[in-house]
């Protein structure tokens, strides 16, 4: 690869440098996230180095790969569409800062761009409709794919947006039937500021259904969160943590009608791949319901369907912590028996933080993605 030359776009190289360039700074171990394997990755960024790409950014015990001035020109050349707003300006991808907080900033984007994009979404500009931009007004423009945009490229609609203050998002995936406020906790519990974050909810639910996608999404649909965090660990963390709203730390409130939890994982990816994809949803959902009763809404406990017992019985393989909230709460305070069922990987935790009276039935997450995602 010579060091005037690009390596091929769909390379892994490329995707490589391309990732760098949308994050600003993209995480040293989140190379390992990456399709292939890790001493072809390895040997990548060496040669990124050797041929000036990238440098690699070491400070406060955070290493990360930044593009070099060359490489930025070289990208903004060959790719102008993918990179020229990423090198304009004194934006966090063209020039990013040193202070710890900016970086852990740029750190929870870049990880959540990894995730997306290992569950077949589109994060780049090029790849997906340019929904936020407001100067490409487009009343047939449609999502028919899922695609995640970042806050900074939401921030680009204008003055709407940029007025949002204290919100811990770090954008919205937009699917062909639904939407969802992304956030990303990194191994912590989170800040939440929960009027700045009503307020964001309301405003992009606004902005969507009525201005930008009227079309494609109903303004009286229940707004949607998506937390994203590094273990299933953190899920326990989050959802348990109901008094420490003097720490200003993330408590589950009202704020969303539904809100999902899902791992930066391979495990975490594939059910977010799911969720993007209604048809297979649907199916999963037929299949869970083979030999239960249909849903009964006029039962005291909220419920999917209901078995043969007369369990209420939850598909909770989303990790929706308000359902599954009430859901717990409902059984301890009617002292009845209901079943969840969620993945294998999220039972061991589901089953800490749920009474006595829940009842597991797990699925097999290798044999599911053996079936859906071959």
């Amino acid at each position: 690869m010579k060091q005037s030359k690009l390596p091929g776009r769909r390379s892994q190289a490329y995707n490589i440098l391309s990732l760098i360039a949308i994050s600003g700074e993209l995480p040293a171990d989140q190379i390992q996230r990456l399709p292939g394997g890790n001493a072809y990755k390895i040997k990548l960024i060496r040669i990124f180095k050797q041929k000036k790409f990238i440098k690699t950014f070491y400070k406060d015990k955070l290493r990360g790969h930044r593009l070099t001035v060359n490489s930025r020109n070289i990208l903004a050349a060959e790719n102008n569409e993918r990179f020229e707003s990423l090198f304009t300006g004194r934006t966090e991808t063209n020039q990013p800062k040193n202070e710890i907080n900016r970086r852990l900033r740029l750190k929870s984007i870049a990880e959540t761009f990894v995730t997306m994009q290992n569950s077949g979404v589109s994060i780049f500009k090029d790849e997906k409709p340019d929904v936020f931009c407001p100067d490409k007004p487009n009343i047939s423009l449609s999502v028919t794919s899922p695609s995640f945009y970042s806050s900074r490229e939401i921030k680009c609609y204008g003055l709407d947006f940029v007025q949002i203050r204290g919100t811990r998002s770090v954008g919205i995936l937009l699917t062909e039937s639904d939407y969802f406020v992304v956030y990303n906790t990194c191994g912590s519990l989170m800040k939440w500021e929960r009027q700045s974050e009503i307020k964001t909810s309301g405003l992009i639910s606004y902005i969507l259904c009525r201005k930008l996608l009227p079309h494609q999404y109903r303004l009286d649909k229940e707004s949607r969160g998506l937390i994203l965090g590094d273990t299933m660990e953190q899920f326990y963390q989050l959802i348990t943590n109901k008094n420490n709203v003097s720490k200003k730390s993330f408590v589950l409130d009202q704020t969303y009608n539904s809100f999902l939890y899902l791992p930066n994982d391979c495990n975490g990816e594939t059910v977010l791949r799911l969720l993007c994809d209604p048809e297979k949803t649907k199916e999963l959902n037929y299949i869970l319901s083979q030999d239960l009763y249909e849903h009964d809404p006029n039962m005291i406990v909220e419920n999917d369907a209901v078995d043969k017992n007369g369990y209420p019985v939850l598909f909770a393989y989303d990790c929706d912590m308000p359902r599954i909230f009430r859901f717990n709460s409902a059984l301890k305070t009617y002292n009845r028996k209901g079943i969840i069922i969620c993945f294998d990987f999220q039972s061991d935790v589901l089953k800490r933080y749920c009474c006595d009276n829940v009842i597991f039935e797990p699925i097999n997450t290798d044999k599911f993605k053996r079936r859906f995602f071959p």
